[in-house]
């Protein structure tokens, strides 16, 4: 009687400790799921390294002379990718991330007044920034501040229409919540005007995204193909200039300058430069009825002027391979909303692609470790009561004992 008694208890005890170390252990530990990614970018080679293209009989051969980290080559109206190399490639973008601070700021500030400019305004742009030459406590109307940042690429106009637009942090937050919604994954903002900061990058894809989509937008589209204009050196109270000097487009596919050939049919996009980033372009082009748009991230070979002459090479195998290859994936956005989570990774010449699956938040952690210790303590307290009964069942009965 003792014997069963003491065994069922020590059965219940351990049976117990079963259900309260199962009932604690999270649903994470039984079935890990990583954060869902969107299934187009799954199923696109163009999240795996090295160049992809898919020739059918008669194409031509990609360009041989191409050294640039990261380019991409799409249709910009059906968003097909006819060919790229390294596409996500996560690096820094330079000013070519002002595509995407236009996305973002142009909408908002499309009825905004004349603007009176600070010195606080002023006070946060970069050391060696590229200017236009925006002084405070003279005012400025929007169309000069914007053509200030897409033919000059001044750091100086990015600065006060971010001011306009809510401050300089919202203004980033602003642009990745944009990215995120085109389907750009592999951007992070740091500085909307692209000025080398830890952290900032982009991709030959993301950037596409950018520049085709600019191109529907018909303020963008104007400005970024905009050659050169008058820019106000003084003003008056409601910012029509006292004088002004001339600027031009730093796209020299554009403008044919310094030796430069313009490319025949461009309209845009941008281009960039800083020492972390190399030289970087987005351009765009159209022939025969369709619209390229080309991205070429920091050549590994020649002078400055490289990327635009490896823009040229793309664009025109581009436009030769009309209907001779299969798109190898898509710009247009991913079927699914929610995006992976944000953030640069390492940025390194060798970067790897973004992490399939997000790490374990750290409150899940904790939970894990405490329904672990749950679990060791029916393991141990099973093992203790299987030793009990054993022990006993051993043990001659007493005399005189009933059953």
């Amino acid at each position: 009687m003792i014997i069963r008694f003491t065994a069922r208890l020590a059965f219940c005890c351990a049976t117990a400790l079963a259900a309260g170390a199962l009932g604690l252990l999270p649903a994470s530990v039984a079935q890990a799921e990583p954060t869902p990614r969107p299934a187009s970018a799954d199923a696109s080679p163009l999240h795996r390294p090295g160049t992809h293209v898919g020739p059918l009989n008669g194409a031509p051969d990609l360009p041989g002379d191409v050294s640039a980290l990261s380019w991409l080559v799409a249709d910009a109206d059906t968003g097909d990718v006819l060919a790229a190399h390294d596409a996500h490639r996560r690096l820094p973008p330079a000013s070519t991330i002002k595509t995407l601070f236009a996305l973002t700021a142009l909408p908002n500030l499309a009825d905004a007044p004349p603007h009176t400019v600070t010195e606080e305004e002023l006070a946060g742009v970069g050391e060696g920034s590229s200017l236009v030459g925006i002084e405070a406590g003279r005012t400025y109307k929007l169309d000069d501040l914007w053509r200030g940042v897409f033919l000059s690429s001044g750091n100086d106009a990015v600065r006060v229409l971010a001011e306009m637009n809510g401050g300089w942090t919202a203004t980033a937050e602003q642009m990745q919540a944009k990215a995120r919604a085109l389907g750009a994954f592999d951007t992070h903002v740091v500085s909307p005007d692209g000025y080398d900061e830890p952290g900032q990058v982009s991709s030959a894809f993301d950037l596409a995204v950018f520049g085709r989509a600019g191109l529907t937008d018909r303020q963008f589209a104007s400005y970024a193909s905009t050659v050169d204009a008058h820019f106000p050196g003084g003003t008056h109270d409601d910012g029509s200039p006292t004088w002004t000097y001339g600027i031009r487009n730093t796209n020299r596919l554009l403008t044919g300058a310094d030796g430069v050939e313009p490319y025949p049919g461009i309209i845009g996009v941008k281009n960039g430069y800083t020492s972390h980033a190399g030289n970087t372009l987005v351009a765009a082009a159209r022939r025969d009825g369709r619209t390229l748009v080309v991205t070429v991230m920091n050549p590994q070979s020649g002078g400055g002027h490289t990327v635009y002459e490896e823009a040229r090479s793309l664009l025109d195998w581009g436009f030769a391979a009309a209907g001779s290859v299969e798109p190898v994936g898509s710009l247009e956005p991913p079927a699914v909303q929610k995006a992976p989570p944000a953030g640069p990774g390492p940025v390194t010449r060798a970067a790897a692609p973004p992490p399939r699956a997000a790490a374990v938040p750290a409150e899940t952690g904790t939970g894990i470790g405490i329904a672990y210790a749950w679990v060791g303590a029916f393991v141990g307290a099973s093992g203790v009561a299987t030793a009990l009964i054993l022990r006993m069942r051993r043990r001659p009965r007493p005399q005189g004992s009933g059953s």
